[in-house]
């Protein structure tokens, strides 16, 4: 058969073809084989964490079904006595939200995965809370005004004093009122503003036989401040001088009796500005109850409960954006009103914990604002003499903002321990340090600790029934930038001062994240605000509204034969004891008192672990709680029994006077 040179062609070409597609085939199986390798990887580790081997081991963790309508971005969690979860976000980290008035509560019942919308009526974001003795949560603080950035200010801002020198009435100045210069320049209030009265005293001389003359009255005009905004935009309404303001609209004795004095007033760079209202969650209406606002508007601050149950107001940022230069107050529960406290400053949402003895502890764990060089350093606070004992050896301690740290359990021992943190502001630092401190001897010093895995920023640390610390989660850099979420998880036993590796969570938290113990033995997980939400930091973060659970491993190994504790009473006896059947007593090896969290920007100073001593006898078993209101605040409580193993019981609610 004579070979056509035209068919030769089309062979060559055909031949050509399939060398090429067998080429590209196995050029595109290299380039897939990582994303191959990967899925295999995945769906194998997926079927490791599963095995009951393992998470008899290590754990699991589960994620939580929310409905829609009930997802919101968790900037707060506290854990009510009812067993039930208050999950706040109040405007969310979302100006959109904000600017419209839509402020969130979820309340979430974990036993049965139901939930509930709260009326809210105020921002609550970046509050602060506190448990109440009764049961109820202190809320206090928030947001009055969203951040500007340098460039974005158009409109000059700053504080305006404004004073009354009428001792006769106080005077109401609604949000929108304009003060205006001798120069015709006009700034417009951006919140309602309440001035009191002034004082009226009087000045009462003698003359040189000691005769006492006609007595002077005094008066000394009263003051408030309030931010204010130029009516008109840029430069020319800026000013650094003080000066005196009228208030437009007043009339007659008004007009002479009211004025204002300016602060300085730029177009600098604006930051958040906090509000004095505060609230009082009640678990068993679930809903807030207005009390007495407190005197300073706080953003960022931290509420910690002192021994006779009322509540210390520290730090923040005021209604202007400055830090509060140290005008703490303390509210009464029983009088539902607050009174100033002793003056200390601290950066804002600083980590406080009350100590045998009245005494504060101050880590230098911190969540925020603040310079650097100011209120950094670790101490006890003495409130009574107002002092503080400074604490030495802290390791890294240029990297205590964005730090974990609690009271170590048991409570008894007296030891504090901060874990990780980074630098001040956006820094790039972070620190993979913990040291504890035992706050027992005369002169306390921090000693390290085991190391993190890695530098860690937003660490939650949750103290567990057994005494161990379940830590997760966090970032190496701030706010999570460049990917830099943390997917591990550990257990710290303050025993042998070591960790070890627990199950990895599958959902990264960084800022705005929370854990908290809940009382079935388990650990809840919520939130996380990322600045970006790729490793180039290209793309605007999006709020983590998914919730994830941890189980621990004994309750994996040990589950059908947990300890249980059966009836008893919710209250103390006169000998500060309680009494619970029980049908195996055997089982029981310890007990722990554990105060539910309230937990925001990695700080919760509520939670602590008092060991209980305890009688068995026959099929029931006495506990005694130790009488030191300092050691053990009055409150509503968690008893947990353990057994050899620690494995928990679920918790029985138990409330403290």
């Amino acid at each position: 058969m004579a070979y056509h040179p035209r068919q030769k062609s089309r062979t060559a070409k055909k031949t050509k073809k399939t060398v090429l597609g067998i080429g590209g085939l196995v050029v595109l199986a290299a380039l897939n084989a990582p994303a191959a390798l990967d899925f295999a990887g995945d769906k194998y580790q997926a079927y490791k964490i599963a095995q009951p081997e393992y998470k008899a081991r290590y754990g699991s963790w589960s994620q939580v079904g929310i409905p829609e309508e009930f997802r919101t971005n968790a900037i707060h969690a506290a854990l009510l006595h009812t067993g039930k979860v208050l999950i706040v976000a109040g405007s969310g980290n979302e100006q959109r939200k904000f600017d419209k008035g839509e402020f969130e509560t979820i309340l979430w019942d974990p036993k049965r995965n139901t939930f509930k919308k709260i009326e809210t009526p105020d921002d609550f974001f970046c509050a602060g809370h506190a448990q109440l003795p009764d049961g109820r949560l202190l809320v206090a603080g928030g947001t009055a005004r969203y951040e500007l950035l340098d460039g974005e200010v158009t409109r000059a801002g700053g504080g305006m004093r404004v004073k009354n020198e009428s001792p006769d009435k106080a005077v109401v100045l609604k949000k929108g009122t304009r003060f205006r210069s001798p120069a015709g320049v006009e700034y417009v209030t951006k919140f309602d503003v309440t001035v009191p009265k002034a004082k009226r005293s009087f000045d009462i001389t003698y003359d040189d036989r000691g005769v006492m003359q006609p007595w002077r009255t005094k008066v000394t005009a009263s003051e408030a401040r309030v931010f204010v905004e130029a009516v008109e935009k840029g430069p020319l309404s800026v000013t650094e001088r003080q000066a005196q303001y009228e208030v437009v609209g007043l009339k007659g004795k008004d007009a002479a009796n009211v004025y204002g004095l300016s602060e300085k007033i730029t177009l600098d760079k604006q930051d958040f500005q906090g509000i004095r209202a505060a609230y009082e969650f009640d678990p068993k209406a679930e809903k807030y109850v207005p009390v007495e606002p407190m005197e300073k508007a706080r953003w960022y601050p931290t509420l910690v409960g002192l021994e006779d149950g009322r509540i210390l107001a520290v730090s923040g940022l005021d209604d202007v954006g400055m830090i509060d230069p140290g005008d703490n107050e303390i509210y009464d529960p029983g009088t539902k009103k607050w009174t100033p406290g002793p003056k200390r400053y601290f950066p804002t949402y600083p980590a406080l914990f009350l100590t045998k003895g009245g005494k504060l502890f101050y880590p230098a764990a911190n969540a925020g604002y603040g310079p650097a060089d100011q209120g950094r350093e670790p101490g006890l606070w003495d409130l009574k003499k107002n002092t503080f004992q400074r604490v030495p050896g802290l390791k890294d301690a240029d990297q205590t903002e964005t730090a974990a740290s609690l009271l170590l359990p048991p409570a008894q021992d007296q030891k504090v321990m901060i874990l990780g943190g980074g630098g001040v502001g956006e820094s790039k630092k972070s620190t993979a340090r913990t040291a504890v401190v035992d706050l027992t001897k005369e002169n306390p010093v921090f000693e390290d600790g085991p190391d993190l895995p890695q530098g860690t920023r937003y660490l939650n640390s949750v103290i567990m029934p057994d005494d161990s610390v379940f830590t997760t989660n966090g970032s190496r850099d701030y706010r999570g930038r460049s990917a830099s979420n943390i997917f591990k998880a550990q257990f710290y036993d303050p025993k042998t001062n070591a960790f070890r590796e627990a199950a990895a969570p599958t959902i990264g938290r960084n800022y705005h994240s929370e854990a908290l113990l809940l009382p079935d033995g388990r650990v809840a997980t919520f939130g996380s605000d990322p600045l970006f939400d790729d490793q180039q930091n290209t793309k605007l973060g999006h709020f983590e509204q998914r919730m994830e659970v941890f189980t621990p491993p004994a309750l994996h190994k040990n589950a059908a034969t947990r300890p249980a504790l059966g009836d008893g009473p919710r209250k103390l006896d006169a000998d500060d004891r309680v009494t619970f059947r029980t049908d195996h007593p055997e089982r029981i090896a310890s007990a722990r008192l554990m105060r539910p969290s309230a937990v925001t920007h990695t700080t919760d100073v509520e939670q602590r672990s008092i060991d209980l001593p305890m009688t068995k006898n026959g099929k029931s078993v006495t506990f005694e709680v130790p009488k030191d209101r300092t050691l053990v605040p009055p409150g509503w409580y968690m008893l947990f029994v353990t057994d050899e193993e620690g494995t928990p019981s679920e918790a029985k609610w138990l409330h403290v006077t």
